[in-house]
C-alpha cells in the first residue's frame, strides 16, 4: 500500500507544499494536486515554472496578469496522469466514481446507473461529452446547469468552463487559510453561464486553487468550493476532501453541502 499522511488546510494546522511552483489538477469541480517537476518533460516543466516564477517573482507593488495566472493553470491540467477512486458524499447518500486523466483528456465513471463523462482540456477551451457505446455526445445547453447525480456539483461546474472566460482581473492579495493567495475575478462572456461572476483564490508559492465561489445574475453567493484537506499519496500531494456549498441567494444560509474526497 502506498505511504499517506494527511493535512488538515486550517489556521492551526498548514499544509506543507512542494517546493516546485506547479499549479493544481482541477477536476470534478477543482480537484487539487501538487507535482514534482520531474514527473513533467523537461520542456513541459520548464515552461510551467517559468510562468510560476514569473507570477510569483514580481516586485510587491506590481500584480501579475489574470492572464498570465490562468495560463499556467490551464497548461499545467494538459500535462497530468493519474487514475484514482473518489465518491461525491452530500447528506446521507454517497456516489463512487473512477477518475482516470490522460494528459488533457479526463475520465469520469458512475455507476448505478452507469454514466462515463470525459473532460478534453486545451490552452483554448474546455469540452465536456457524455460517452456511450455509440460514441460520444457533448454536454450543452440546459444540461450543463443540471446537478449531478443531484448533488451540488453540476456539469457546468465539472466542465471547468470559467478557467477559459476571457474577462478577467486580479483584484488584490488574500489569505485562505494560512495560504497567501492572488484573488482574481472572471465575468462570464454571456447570459448562458450559470455564474454572473466567478472569485477564485490561487496560492501565490503553488498556484494552487484554494477556493472558488460562484454568484448568480443578481451578483449574489450561489455557491463556493473550498478545499478543506489533502493527502500525500507516493510523494504527490493530492485532493482529500473539497467542500462545496450551495446558498440561499442574498443570504449566508447553506442550502445544501456535498464533499468530494479523493480515495486511493
Amino acid at each position: 500500500m502506498p505511504h499517506k499522511t494527511e493535512a488538515e488546510m486550517t489556521n492551526g494546522n498548514e499544509i506543507r507544499l512542494l517546493s516546485a511552483r506547479l499549479p493544481f489538477c482541477v477536476a470534478a469541480g477543482c480537484f487539487l494536486r501538487w507535482r514534482s517537476p520531474h514527473l513533467f518533460g523537461r520542456r513541459q516543466a520548464a515552461l510551467v515554472l517559468g510562468l510560476a516564477v514569473a507570477v510569483t517573482s514580481l516586485p510587491a507593488q506590481q500584480l501579475p496578469s489574470a492572464s498570465d495566472i490562468l495560463a499556467s493553470v490551464r497548461m499545467a491540467e494538459t500535462r497530468q496522469q493519474m487514475d484514482l477512486q473518489g465518491q461525491l458524499r452530500q447528506d446521507d447518500v454517497v456516489i463512487p466514481f473512477h477518475l482516470v486523466q490522460n494528459g488533457p483528456l479526463i475520465r469520469y465513471s458512475f455507476s448505478n446507473p452507469d454514466e462515463t463523462l470525459q473532460l478534453r482540456l486545451d490552452q483554448n477551451g474546455s469540452r465536456l461529452d457524455l460517452v456511450n457505446d455509440s460514441g460520444t455526445k457533448k454536454v450543452t445547453g440546459s444540461r450543463l446547469q443540471q446537478r449531478v447525480r443531484g448533488t451540488s456539483l453540476t456539469y457546468e461546474d465539472l466542465a471547468l468552463k470559467f478557467l477559459y472566460w476571457p474577462s478577467a482581473r486580479v483584484l488584490g492579495e488574500e489569505n485562505v487559510r494560512t495560504r497567501s493567495c492572488w484573488k482574481l475575478q472572471l465575468q462570464a462572456p454571456s447570459q448562458d453561464a450559470q455564474y454572473s461572476h466567478v472569485l477564485l483564490w490561487v496560492d501565490k508559492a503553488s498556484g494552487a486553487l484554494m477556493r472558488m465561489e460562484g454568484y448568480d445574475r443578481d451578483r449574489r453567493l450561489a455557491k463556493r468550493f473550498e478545499v478543506v484537506s489533502a493527502q500525500k499519496i507516493e510523494g504527490r500531494w493530492l485532493l482529500k476532501q473539497m467542500r462545496i456549498e450551495a446558498f440561499q441567494p442574498g443570504t449566508s444560509r447553506v442550502l445544501s453541502r456535498a464533499y468530494l474526497e479523493i480515495k486511493r
